[in-house]
């Protein structure tokens, strides 16, 4: 697979995203044994980039990631996120990127995955009750030490990005990037070019919307957050339906799959984006990885470019709010 590079790291250029194994999806958490054998899988691959967070489960992800690496450590730049966990008494789901906070949350956070480092250290989502220059400089400590490689930052926008990048470099912003969602297109990834901070799409796949094989929110279990997401109902998921038959379109043009043309899209986008599909079964991950082999025309990239907006926002109107653009 080849390879790009966020800043100064250097990563496959199409990662993989471990949430779905625990936390979030239907049948999360429900066959550990296959959600190993993808990571292994993704690793035969090619993948390096493996996403996780403290908040997945909460923590079960990380667990789960620490088991499936045992032996493999060294062929994954292992990236997690703190921020979404008060260690001080508030709990999961209570934005906290206070120092103390972040101290507790990396040694946790090392313990779960079995290891003395952290390739790439994420703040979650940016928390308004701590500048983030002091987020920066904490991380920016754990750095020193060599707890951690290099520090990212998660939903972020432009004066957040360029305040942290100013006390500690900025390797990467994760931030959900998609045909259907282009909203770091116009503010955020110009900043990140103009300062050398490269891009992780996550939900490059329209939270599985893109790949075509959703047609109901029926298909949804009750522990399913899309069930609720904006996206995924009435009207909305009518509209959005029409968006994934237009990308199907286009894959059947290509000889690929709608997913793999979706990531092929994101990958025309720049040498400095790493989009992180995620999965938690052997054949999504081989189909995913096979987008790195996949060259759409200029024809076929400006269909794919000009699709209408998807309707519904990306979130709820609490997740909303946790949001930076």
């Amino acid at each position: 697979m080849k390879h790009i590079k966020l800043g100064d790291l250097e990563v496959s250029r199409i990662g993989l995203g471990a949430m779905g194994m625990s936390h979030g999806y239907t049948g999360s958490g429900t066959d550990e044994a296959e959600s190993v054998r993808t990571v292994h899988r993704a690793l035969d691959l090619g993948v390096t980039l493996i996403d996780t967070a403290e908040i997945y489960g909460p923590y079960t992800n990380e667990e789960l990631l620490g088991r499936a690496l045992k032996g493999r450590r060294d062929q994954v730049v292992l990236a997690t996120k703190f921020g979404l966990v008060s260690h001080v008494g508030q709990g999961p789901w209570n934005l906290d990127s206070g120092p103390d906070n972040i101290r507790t949350a990396v040694e946790g956070s090392l313990r779960r995955l079995g290891t003395d480092h952290i390739d790439l250290y994420y703040q979650h989502r940016v928390d308004p009750n701590t500048p983030i220059e002091e987020t920066a400089g904490a991380v920016g400590e754990l750095i020193a030490e060599g707890k951690v490689r290099h520090f990212g930052l998660s939903e972020a926008g432009p004066d957040t990005i360029r305040r942290a990048h100013a006390v500690h470099p900025v390797t990467a912003v994760q931030s959900e990037y998609s045909l259907w969602t282009r909203g770091v297109e116009e503010r955020v990834l110009p900043l990140l070019r103009e300062l050398n901070i490269g891009l992780v799409p996550f939900s490059p796949l329209g939270r599985g919307f893109l790949t075509g094989t959703i047609r109901s929110a029926d298909q949804f279990d009750e522990s399913d957050f899309r069930r609720d997401n904006p996206r995924f109902t009435g009207e909305n998921f009518r509209h959005n339906l029409a968006l994934a038959d237009e990308v199907k379109a286009v894959a059947t043009e290509a000889g690929a799959t709608p997913a793999q043309v979706a990531l092929a899209w994101i990958l025309a986008q720049g040498e400095d984006i790493a989009p992180i599909p995620g999965t938690k079964r052997v054949t999504r991950v081989e189909e995913n990885t096979g987008a790195d082999a996949v060259e759409l025309s200029p024809e076929q990239l400006d269909k794919l470019t000009a699709l209408p907006p998807a309707a519904g926002d990306t979130h709820t109107e609490d997740q909303q709010r946790m949001l930076e653009r």
